[in-house]
């Protein structure tokens, strides 16, 4: 079921996605080599409570942290823990913050000190391909005409998106319907309509689309060995222009 948002709805949505936007940037002021994910983790964990929310991911279904850190060819849900980042590294944090009934998500991908220009590419086409697809996130529109101009965008650069993970609808719960992928066909899928919250998430490898996880049970990884990119908000569809409620 897809849950439409009311007025009071969306305003405390836009309080809950701004913490989390917000705690997204104080760890990423952290990001620097010689720092493990699990410090990472804890600065998450310690800025959240601090502002009287809660970890939208510690838990849930189980995930034994605040945040997901996926490293290098890490596509997604890497589990915190005593990996130190290293010169050259990039890193994928994802998280979550839930407040006032009501959950923000959002993710980015973050260099690890000086990275290949390769990484930077990779990073980059990921960013914009998640605004190319917001072009297309209006009232009128089908979920499959993001997903379209993603694809479109990623497979322009040689890149390839990943097909067996998709972003979601989101709000009360942190996984609603609808499933947002990152590929299809233009036309195609659930109409959008105002009120209804989304959080869109390009994951782009540089190789293959062809992901598997490893024995954590969590962590994604590219099958091919080569790196992959993250990069998430949490959106809103309007009468109008779509609004980013995780903007910061």
């Amino acid at each position: 079921m897809i849950y439409i948002k009311n007025k009071k709805d969306i305003e405390l949505m836009r309080e809950a996605c701004r913490l989390t936007k917000m705690a997204l940037n104080h760890v990423g002021e952290f990001v620097r080599p010689g720092i493990t994910t699990g410090e990472l983790d804890r600065i998450a964990y310690d800025f959240i409570k601090k502002h009287n929310a809660i970890p939208s991911f510690l838990n849930y279904n189980g995930f034994p942290a605040s945040i997901c850190s996926s490293v290098n060819d890490e596509v997604v849900h890497g589990i915190p823990g005593k990996r130190v980042l290293s010169e050259g590294d990039i890193i994928g944090i994802d998280m979550g913050a839930y407040l006032n009934g009501f959950h923000g998500d959002c993710a980015k991908t973050f260099f690890v000190g000086n990275v290949s220009e390769e990484a930077k590419k990779l990073v980059e086409v990921t960013r914009q391909s998640f605004y190319e697809g917001l072009k297309f996130a209006k009232a009128g529109n089908r979920i499959g005409d993001i997903a379209f101009a993603i694809q479109s965008y990623v497979e322009s650069f040689g890149y390839s998106v990943v097909r067996d993970l998709t972003g979601h609808g989101i709000g009360k719960s942190l996984h609603e319907d609808p499933s947002v992928p990152n590929f299809g066909r233009a036309g195609k899928g659930v109409r959008l309509l105002p009120g209804m919250t989304l959080a869109i998430e390009p994951m782009v490898n540089g190789g293959s689309y062809h992901v598997f996880t490893d024995e954590s049970k969590w962590t994604v990884k590219t099958c091919d060995g080569e790196l992959s990119a993250h990069y998430e908000n949490t959106i809103l569809i309007t009468e109008g222009e779509p609004e980013i409620l995780t903007k910061a």
